[in-house]
C-alpha cells in the first residue's frame, strides 16, 4: 500500500515537473508583447484628435507633429505643435530621429501628407500614431482652435 502511494506521489510529481518545464519552453519561445511593439496607428477626426489632446495637455509624450510647409505652419498651427516639413529632403531622417515611443497627432493641411507620414513611422516602428483625418482644414472648419502668426 505505502510503495503504492509512493509510486502515485513520484508520477504525480513527474507529470508536474513535465508541464512546468513545457510552460517555461513555450514562454520562452512566445515572450509577452513589449510596447514596442504593440502599435497603434489610426486615423481620428478632428474632434477626436482636440479630446486626445486636450486629455493629454500636461502629458509631455504627446506630440503634434505638423508636417507642412514652414510657411504653412507660420502662418497658422495648432497649439504646440512642431513642424517637420514633408517636402524636406531630410524628413524621413529627422523622422527617425524623433522619440518612438511618444504619442504622437500627426496632420498636414488636408491629410495626404499625414497620411503618408503615417505610413513612414510604422515603418519606423513608431509605437503610438494618430492622424487627423481632413488635416488641419478639417480641424479649422469644426471651429477647433489654432495660433495664427501675428501680423507686423
Amino acid at each position: 500500500m505505502i510503495n503504492k502511494t509512493i509510486k502515485s506521489l513520484i508520477l504525480w510529481a513527474l507529470i508536474i515537473g513535465v508541464f512546468q518545464v513545457y510552460n517555461e519552453a513555450a514562454a520562452e519561445s512566445n515572450p509577452p508583447k513589449t510596447n514596442s511593439e504593440t502599435k497603434i496607428i489610426k486615423n481620428i477626426t478632428p474632434g477626436e484628435a482636440f479630446v486626445l489632446i486636450e486629455k493629454n495637455k500636461d502629458n509631455s509624450n504627446l506630440v503634434i507633429l505638423d508636417v507642412r510647409t514652414p510657411k504653412e505652419f507660420e502662418d497658422e498651427h495648432i497649439e504646440n505643435a512642431i513642424n517637420l516639413d514633408f517636402y524636406s529632403e531630410t524628413f524621413k531622417g529627422d523622422l527617425g530621429k524623433l522619440d518612438k515611443n511618444k504619442i504622437y497627432v500627426t496632420h498636414c493641411q488636408l491629410g495626404g501628407r499625414s497620411a503618408k507620414t503615417v505610413v513612414i513611422m510604422k515603418d519606423l516602428d513608431f509605437v503610438e500614431v494618430y492622424n487627423i483625418t481632413g488635416g488641419i482644414a478639417g480641424w479649422k472648419s469644426k471651429g477647433l482652435p489654432t495660433v495664427k502668426q501675428k501680423e507686423n
